[in-house]
């Protein structure tokens, strides 16, 4: 580590010699609601004196030159439009800055409105909790791993407090009830290492080059998105640059990448964008770095776009993503009790999830005023995973090994998404679409686990077939004012193996009530399917063909959401929101007494095969969340998040009990400076501090454990315990140096630099159990963890 800081420090003395580069930002500006494009538009480099500026021509196209290396304002004027800020945007002498700005037709005469927000979301009905997520902050936040989902717990209302996982747990609800998206159509958990039944991994298989900003929502989401009963992330993958070819290579201790850009083809401006990366975290096993397992997880991924325009009116674009991941947990050949993170200390576990998503989109406008957008794309998940019960004797040693577990899940989907946006007039737009997901799946699960002496095996799914879940929406977006913004819509959706349909309405209102304030308020009624895998699942002592949760309908959910903003400066703003959920039709077991409710499953390395379920629970959740936020300016920047909340599920006992989520508080501090050395380089520092609550866990019962082999827990007394409170601290450490087409970034990421040991689980060790000493464990998650890159960045061609 002393060799790291000493190679910064050079860098640091050859870097404030370096001289001036500039480069050049351009783009497309069309506007918001048709996507036509904007003649005559005026852009200009706001923080620089004197300020750079240029038009738009007829295609909407603009490019800014010699624009000094940094991070500059940049500022969009349109005669009937209102003005748009974009503040902290990164200039490097590599490569090119690509902005396509969409601007809002005003509804008003009054044309002298400024729009203070620091950023336009993407999504033109995103209102209401709505967050823009941002590519940079990925990289800029310490802690954050380049990992949109571990970014996304900054937010207020979003628990990162497992260092495990990076599960989105969005106001105490499950993981499960998150929606991802990219490029408009639903896709498959997109992490490495993904279990049945999980939106959230180990590893993001996303590579945040590849992406765009993107919105994100955590309640009362607008009615195009579906089937998601907690929140959205809806991604958007970039265009390639389509004028001159661009480079990146990064190493690093979570992967070697490669990422690559440029033109197809200059006349027509189509483009290319690639990314590839290979995982490097053997180079922690031979730096005795713990990383919460003994074994060294292999994964590789890779990104692609092709993008096409058609003429001055359509576009046709190929992307796509996919991931691969493999481990072998082998505890049989330790001779110690290992301490084990992602699996079991008691057996042997071969474990593989593929993951590949590909889709065609095509964009066309029809007139002035209405385009129209479908997108089609097929995805193909498939894990599985074989497990060897490792029996050992009173010295330790291994007696013999058993299979015990073996399963194969693999699920192909097809998905389609068509919309129709027609602009009514200055005040309104319509919005009209339908999305499909058809389900192709084959799935075989076999189990002889416990009781430890079972010899024959229990079979729990054995199905082959498909479920076509049918989606349609419309919404309505009215602005009486340029203060004032209605969104009225609503959302049906149809599950045809059992017939399942529901008609949800979603309604939001934005009022900006002065200069400086802003009312927000929403409500939706939301509705989720259950996990593919326990529709298909069938009770051992019953025939395949006989699925005991078949026909379990939608999990549904009330979201009513109120906030304000009031905005004290042009870097420095406060926001709060308070909601309420209630969620009902909620699946429990048919059990008397059984505490059991299926808001509780969806963020652990194991999948849940419940009794038969009905669907007569419900829970609730309510809090209040608060972000303080001094955006980047004068070299530093402050972003301070928090919320206070309540949890609750009912069983079939009857009783209101805690969620697994509800840790009652969670907050976050993030804060970074980064002062310039000499004129193109830039120090890099960031702290982010995380304090929530502690995690609950259940009183074990052991008699019942020792007698199954696995834990048992007290049903009367779920989650009535608690572990300590979860503190972590991050810094980051970097320089960015810009050259002559080149741009160098060196940095290390310090996670959890006191090395707190926070606890993760409870858990049943056979082997303490075999001793007859007390057979359940703490887990802990991850210590002290050094993660150091090295990217450099390329562009061809001469900067301007």
């Amino acid at each position: 580590m002393n060799k790291l800081y000493a190679i910064l420090l050079l860098m640091c003395l050859f870097a404030s010699a370096d001289a001036q580069y500039t480069q050049s930002v351009r783009g497309v500006i069309v506007d918001k609601e048709t996507k036509n494009p904007l003649i005559n538009a005026v852009v200009s480099v706001s923080s620089l004196n004197p300020a750079i500026g240029t038009v738009s021509d007829e295609s909407g196209n603009y490019i800014l030159t010699n624009v000094p290396a940094g991070k500059h304002t940049i500022v969009i004027n349109n005669v009937g439009y209102q003005p748009v800020t974009l503040t902290n945007i990164l200039i490097t002498s590599a490569k090119e800055v690509l902005l396509n700005i969409e601007m809002e037709e005003s509804a008003s005469n009054m044309q002298e409105v400024e729009v203070k927000a620091r950023k336009e979301r993407v999504n033109e009905m995103a209102i209401v909790s709505a967050k823009t997520f941002d590519v940079q902050e990925t990289e800029r936040y310490a802690g954050s791993r380049a990992d949109p989902a571990r970014m996304a717990s900054n937010f207020a209302g979003v628990q990162g407090a497992d260092d495990s996982r990076n599960d989105i747990i969005i106001r105490g609800n499950s993981p499960q009830g998150v929606l991802w998206r990219l490029e408009d159509v639903d896709i498959p958990n997109p992490n490495h290492f993904a279990v049945p039944g999980t939106t959230g991994g180990p590893v993001s298989m996303l590579n945040n080059k590849t992406l765009a900003n993107s919105d994100f929502f955590t309640g009362a989401f607008p009615a195009e998105y579906g089937n998601s009963t907690a929140g959205v992330f809806d991604l958007k993958m970039r265009n390639g640059n389509n004028k001159r070819h661009e480079l990146t290579g990064q190493i690093g201790f979570l992967g070697t990448e490669l990422a690559a850009e440029g033109p197809l083809s200059k006349k027509s401006g189509a483009s290319y964008l690639f990314t590839y990366r290979y995982s490097t975290l053997k180079l922690f096993e031979g730096l005795n770095i713990k990383i919460g397992t003994n074994s060294v997880p292999n994964y590789q991924d890779a990104a692609l776009k092709l993008n096409f325009p058609i003429g001055k009116k359509s576009n046709l674009s190929l992307f796509g993503i996919g991931g691969l991941s493999k481990i072998d947990l082998i505890v049989s050949k330790l001779t110690e009790q290992p301490e084990e993170l992602y699996g079991e200390s008691d057996r042997d576990q071969y474990f593989y999830s593929n993951t590949g998503i590909a889709g065609v989109s095509f964009h066309h406008l029809i007139n002035k005023s209405t385009y129209t957008k479908i997108v089609v794309a097929q995805s193909v998940n498939e894990i599985g995973s074989h497990h060897d019960k490792v029996f050992r004797n009173a010295d330790h040693k291994v007696d013999s090994l058993k299979h015990v577990l073996g399963y194969t899940f693999n699920t192909k989907t097809t998905t389609a998404h068509w919309y129709l946006n027609k602009k009514l007039s200055a005040r309104s737009v319509l919005k009209i679409g339908i999305v499909n997901n058809y389900y192709q799946v084959n799935m075989v699960d076999s189990s002889r686990q416990y009781p430890p002496t079972r010899q024959d095996w229990q079979h729990r799914i054995n199905y082959k077939g498909g479920t076509d879940l049918m989606q349609a929406y419309l919404q309505y977006k009215y602005r009486p004012t340029d203060a004032l913004t209605l969104i009225a819509g609503v959302h049906g959706q149809y599950l045809t193996h059992n017939q399942d349909g529901v008609i949800e309405p979603r309604i939001g209102m934005r009022w900006r009530v002065s200069s400086s304030g802003v009312l927000t308020a929403g409500y939706g009624l939301h509705s989720q399917i259950q996990q593919l895998y326990q529709y298909y699942a069938h009770l051992p002592q019953n025939t395949r063909n006989t699925m005991h949760n078949y026909n379990v309908g939608f999990t549904r959910s009330h979201h009513m959401v109120a906030g304000y903003e009031h905005i004290f400066s042009k870097v420095m703003r406060v926001r709060t929101e308070l909601y309420y959920q209630y969620l009902f039709n909620v699946p429990i077991e048919n059990i008397t007494g059984s505490s059991f409710s299926g808001l509780n499953q969806g963020a652990s390395f194991s999948r849940v095969f419940p009794g038969a379920l009905v669907n007569n629970g419900a829970g609730y959740n309510y809090g209040i969340e608060l972000t303080i936020e001094k955006s980047f300016d004068k070299n530093f920047y402050v972003l301070v998040t928090g919320s206070v909340f309540d949890s609750k599920a009912i069983g079939n006992d009857g009783v209101y009990r805690n969620t697994d989520y509800n840790t009652r508080f969670a907050s976050n501090l993030l804060a970074g400076y980064e002062p310039r050395i000499g004129k193109n380089s830039v120090l890099l520092t960031g702290v982010k501090v995380t304090y929530a609550g502690g995690r609950l866990y259940s009183p074990p019962d052991i008699t019942a454990s020792n007698a199954l082999g696995d834990l048992v827990v007290i049903e009367s007394q779920r989650n009535t315990l608690k572990f300590p409170d979860y503190f972590r601290a991050d810094m980051k450490f970097g320089i960015r140096i810009n050259a002559q087409k080149f741009t160098h970034e060196l940095a290390v990421d310090l996670v959890n630099i006191f090395g707190i040991k926070n606890i993760l689980s409870l858990t049943y060790n056979a082997d303490l159990a075999a001793q007859g000493a007390y057979p359940f464990v703490k887990n802990y998650q991850l210590g002290f963890l050094p993660l150091f890159y090295y990217r450099i960045d390329f562009g061809s061609g001469k900067n301007k």
